[in-house]
């Protein structure tokens, strides 16, 4: 539990979070890319897409490329986010990489500690290590991948024991003190060789005043997922900068909102983009695959009024436009919130779509990469 559970070990990881506002947006812009796969289109073409989109956003300067953890998804290709930051490593010099997020009840902290750090050594200071406690799919593949006993009641103190391997900061008498994680703090001494001067940066993810509250009690950046449910950012943040505790990993509150966009110089085809988008968010719900149908099926099916009702929702919060309309979207969202940083999260089955999309946004904002 948050309330009085003993968060006092594993925080004293540095890192310095950056906006990035080099153009005219009041607030950082970056890109999470969910992988997704339209119906007819192979997964190799899509881990294709990926990396290209990584090397499109820094190039048009973007501050951060981030990836999710999904399972059992026909739509969403991310079981494994840390995979393909390990290859964008290598593909990208100067975006910032991480997951959004790795959904730490599904693992052991003790292996996710070590592979961002990893990640971190392959990137230094460009990794972003974002942390839920929702499981990325449905109950029956959530008790498949969770052998051990952990659930998300138990998020966070996960959280910290990884925060504790992260620093190798287990007081003496824990039952992990002799534990390390390698590559890290440990190794380093061992091998008597100069610490790092980087360590994966440490957010917590969520919808709710739950995960608000506890990174505000960690000391730890925030990102509010604004594409599922109808959760009011304005009021996590509210709870989050409330609860915030200064950190030796963060001096002050930082708030991140991901969003679902589709932007196209013809509003018509992003709204039939969103659409697919919003077809596929209903499939789950109803507990069939999380599929993207082609645009044309989505807007002929025979919806009843239920889910109209459900659609509607989606295709409202699926911001999509033109340029100046989902901009404008964006604009008030930072006004009412005072959000620091927006994440555009590509929707819809076309992979050209997700490209047009990132390139309109960073015209309008006037992006433009450091140096």
């Amino acid at each position: 539990m948050v309330d009085g559970a003993p968060l006092s070990y594993g925080q004293g990881v540095t890192f310095t979070v950056v906006g990035s506002r080099s153009g005219a947006a009041p607030f950082a812009l970056s890109v999470l890319d969910n992988a997704h796969t339209g119906m007819g289109c192979a997964v190799a073409e899509t881990y294709r897409a990926v990396i290209d989109l990584a090397r499109l956003a820094e190039r048009l300067g973007y501050h951060r490329f981030w990836m999710s953890e999904h399972h059992a998804m026909p739509a969403a290709a991310t079981p494994s986010p840390q995979l393909m930051l390990a290859r964008l490593t290598g593909e990208t010099e100067r975006i910032r990489l991480g997951a959004g997020g790795i959904m730490l009840p599904n693992h052991a902290p003790l292996v996710i500690a070590e592979q961002f750090a990893m990640l971190d050594a392959l990137a230094p200071g460009r990794i972003d290590l974002g942390l839920g406690r929702a499981p990325g799919t449905d109950p029956a593949t959530a008790a498949a991948l969770r052998r051990h006993p952990a659930g998300n009641d138990e998020f966070p103190q996960l959280t910290v024991q990884l925060l504790a391997f992260l620093a190798d900061r287990f007081p003496p008498g824990h039952p992990y003190h002799a534990v390390h994680a390698v590559p890290g703090p440990w190794q380093a001494v061992q091998n008597r060789v100069p610490l790092g001067d980087t360590t994966p940066a440490v957010w917590i993810l969520g919808t709710s005043t739950f995960s608000a509250q506890l990174a505000g009690r960690l000391g730890r950046p925030y990102a509010f997922a604004l594409q599922f449910g109808g959760a009011d950012p304005a009021e996590a943040f509210g709870v989050y900068r409330e609860n915030f505790r200064p950190s030796a990993a963060l001096a002050e509150p930082y708030t991140l909102a991901s969003v679902g966009v589709v932007a196209d110089d013809d509003p018509a085809e992003a709204r039939r983009q969103a659409q697919s988008a919003a077809a596929a968010m209903l499939r789950m719900i109803q507990r069939a695959p999380y599929t993207l149908p082609p645009p044309d099926d989505a807007a002929a099916h025979d919806a009843s009024a239920e889910e109209r009702r459900t659609l509607d929702g989606y295709l409202d919060r699926f911001h999509h436009g033109t340029a100046a309309d989902v901009a404008g979207r964006l604009d008030a969202l930072h006004s009412r919130t005072g959000v620091d940083e927006i994440m555009l999260v590509p929707m819809g089955p076309s992979r050209a779509g997700h490209r047009r999309t990132v390139e309109l946004l960073a015209e309008h904002y006037a992006l433009a990469p450091p140096g």
